[in-house]
């Protein structure tokens, strides 16, 4: 018997709740039945048992459910399930009979993750360092004067620690409005905000924010002195206001290891590895030994504990995830664990795996295992035709099933990319965002002001803000199109154009009557020709650049067109003259997403304030919102399901 399953057997997909999941079996023979083996209701059940088994020893049992499958005509049957709860689950379908005869297809189990709606799109991220957001912000007000240089340098020669005044929260709130509304990102990311050394084991000027020295504290240094507020709720303060913008939270936590003399290793010294002389191990990576850092050991599952609570005291104070620093070096069933233990409270908290450095391999189980929502895009390594186009690919297939990479212009590890010359930085910039998926894409603070110095996480290099000559406009006006063009969600679809030639980076995107087409010319030094099969000539004659509001000609022959780039030049085309703008409000189609998810989800009356912003509500009630009627009533919302 040939059971043909779709999904195949083996597929690995990527969804998002409020998604509805169609299987269907085909070539079943008479008197059969369809049967679908799965977890996919079961996340609550799966994320107790893994919590169970670290805390309690208890080995988890494996948990699957039958659901009856619906005749579809003959031979075939069908099962549509609504996707409500986050999570990596799997499923396959049999046939069955009356006499309790089973078969299954050929293949393994189909593996799927699902993503919390509210990730389903416009997952732009500015990474701030606040210290940098001091009296050196600009470049044009050293954060040293010449005079305060030379005795400094005459203390330090003396053993003394000398440290600057550091930005604080309350400056980077003060920049929210440009960075959130006018370039219009909506992830903040902080670097790591915790007490780093600075008598001790210091590095640079200031420390090393990734040598922590108290995992549930902030840095005083980046606090004002108030006698009405805590540091820590300074930090508060910020991450409402990001959240009054419809923005989110996200900071660094470097789980594999603290600073030397952190709280951690006075309290457990057992909790740290130790060299065969009996010091303590520091981490490394690239040839590089961190000596102002102390390495973790993950054998003892009070720490697991410790780190859970840990993670779970910073989403009670406003964080809604958390980039994971090296986080191949944390092993898997740890962070299945810490996964697990966060979402079952939190359960749309964003694991970002920082995995530059480790194997694929490791990347590849953290997405699927071990929780992780997205990871780090490597595309920023990659220069030139062969090497841009070649990962590109690699990219579009794990971002479509393992969990999206997130497209970095610019890192706080690597030099800067105005360095080499602004017209490299355009370029970047704009092929980081245009290539993105699920409009996953970031920059390092100072990117859109051109800055020059490298981000030293030992010191306060300037973001030269409010430099005349930057990136902004286009910043703007490539958050404005993740934001609001549908080809940029992450349910559009992309692909490489089909029979092409010329060394130029290309993309298709498509999203139901929404197209566009991303070109990017690698090399600096000489325009490259492109043509590309265009039998239904989607983008017209005369098809209009998205970056410049410029229309672009294309040369026809048969069924292919041409057009010509120019060194270094990047081009999205459409048909339409779309041209959106950023707008700080939250954007309608994830709101739409995030509908239908928690409609799904509950079943009984439901506060809508509990779950979306209540003066979006008026535009909500507008949409075709079926199988559901909505009713109203003292400001409460009823939902039943239409017949």
């Amino acid at each position: 018997m040939e059971l043909i399953q779709n999904p195949a057997p083996g597929s690995v997909l990527l969804k998002y709740t409020g998604d509805e999941l169609e299987i269907r079996l085909e070539s079943l023979p008479p008197c059969f039945d369809g049967v679908l083996r799965t977890n996919l209701r079961l996340a609550t059940a799966i994320r107790t048992g893994i919590v169970k088994a670290v805390e309690e020893g208890k080995e988890p049992m494996g948990l699957w459910e039958d659901l009856p499958m619906q005749p579809d005509g003959e031979g075939k049957a069908v099962l549509r399930i609504r996707l409500n709860e986050p999570g990596v689950f799997e499923f396959k379908a049999y046939a069955i009979n009356a006499k309790r005869e089973i078969y299954w297809p050929d293949g393994y189990n189909v593996k799927i993750k699902v993503e919390p709606a509210c990730l389903s799109g416009f997952n732009t991220i500015y990474n701030v360092f606040v210290r940098q957001f001091g009296a050196n912000i600009s470049g044009n007000a050293s954060a040293m004067s010449e005079d305060c240089r030379r005795a400094a340098t005459f203390l330090d020669a003396q053993g003394y620690t000398v440290i600057p005044p550091s930005g604080t929260f309350r400056n980077v709130l003060h920049k929210l409005d440009f960075i959130m509304g006018t370039l219009g990102f909506r992830f903040l990311m902080f670097l790591p905000i915790h007490p780093a050394p600075t008598v001790f084991g210091k590095m640079g000027r200031y420390g090393s924010p990734f040598a922590p020295l108290d995992f549930r504290a902030v840095d005083p240094a980046l606090a004002d002195l108030d006698h009405t507020s805590t540091p820590l709720e300074q930090f508060q303060k910020l991450a409402d206001a990001i959240h009054a913008r419809h923005g989110r939270v996200l900071i660094d936590l470097p789980l594999d290891h603290t600073g030397w003399a952190s709280r951690l290793q006075n309290e457990h010294p057992e909790w740290f590895i130790r060299n065969a002389d009996g010091t303590f191990a520091s981490p490394g990576a690239w040839g590089v030994v961190w000596e102002d850092l102390c390495k973790l050991s993950f054998g003892d599952r009070a720490l697991w504990k410790e780190l859970a609570d840990t993670l779970l005291f910073w989403c009670s104070h406003g964080v809604d995830g958390f980039r994971c620093d090296a986080g191949y070096m944390v092993p898997l069933n740890v962070w299945r664990y810490l996964t697990a233990k966060v979402r079952a409270l939190y359960p749309d908290t964003v694991f970002l795996l920082e995995g530059l450095g480790g194997p694929w391999e490791q990347t590849h189980n953290l997405l699927q295992e071990g929780g992780m929502n997205w990871a780090y895009s490597e595309s920023f390594q990659e220069f030139g035709f062969q090497g841009e186009s070649a990962y590109l690919a690699k990219s579009i297939a794990a971002s479509s099933s393992l969990g999206v990479l997130v497209n970095f212009a610019e890192t706080h590890d690597n030099n800067r990319l105005a360095a080499k010359s602004p017209a490299w930085a355009y370029h970047r910039v704009a092929s980081a965002a245009l290539l993105s998926t699920a409009g996953a894409f970031a920059i390092a603070n100072g990117v859109e002001w051109l800055a020059t110095e490298k981000i030293d996480v030992h010191g306060a290099a300037s973001l030269n803000w409010g430099a005349e000559e930057n990136l902004v406009s286009l910043i703007s006006r490539l958050n404005g199109l993740l934001r609001e063009h549908p080809a940029f969600y992450a349910n559009a679809q992309l692909s490489i154009p089909e029979n092409a030639s010329g060394e130029v980076v290309a993309l298709w995107r498509r999203n139901g009557e929404a197209v566009c087409l991303v070109l990017v010319n690698p090399d600096f030094a000489a325009s490259h020709e492109f043509s590309w099969t265009d039998e239904q000539a989607l983008l017209g004659d005369q098809p209009f650049d998205l970056l410049t509001g410029r229309h672009r000609s294309l040369q026809r022959e048969n069924d292919r067109a041409q057009l010509t780039l120019g060194p270094g030049e990047a081009l999205c085309l459409d048909a339409s003259p779309r041209f959106p703008a950023c707008a700080n409000e939250y954007p309608f189609h994830l709101l739409a997403q995030v509908t239908r998810a928690q409609l799904q989800s509950i079943g009984s009356p439901c506060d809508w304030r509990d779950w979306v912003n209540g003066s979006l509500l008026e535009n909500a009630l507008q949409w075709n919102l079926q199988p559901y009627e909505l009713r109203r009533d003292a400001g409460r919302i009823f939902f039943l399901a239409s017949a």
